[in-house]
């Protein structure tokens, strides 16, 4: 899937997301993808960090 072919997709599901809920509903959801999106970037910076500190420690 080239990039804007995932973009699209995206919006799509959103979307139809929230075509399924509330405003709050939606707000809370918003809210949640949000704090996972940047826990998950959390653990993959901290992932390359803790694979850098190993490969020089080799």
């Amino acid at each position: 899937m080239n990039p804007c072919e995932l973009t699209v997709a995206i919006s799509a599901l959103a979307s139809s997301i929230a075509r399924c809920l509330s405003d709050d509903e939606l707000s809370l959801l918003a809210a949640v993808l949000t704090q996972l999106g940047d826990t998950l970037a959390t653990i993959s910076v901290q992932r390359e960090i803790c694979e850098a500190h190993t490969a020089d420690t080799k």
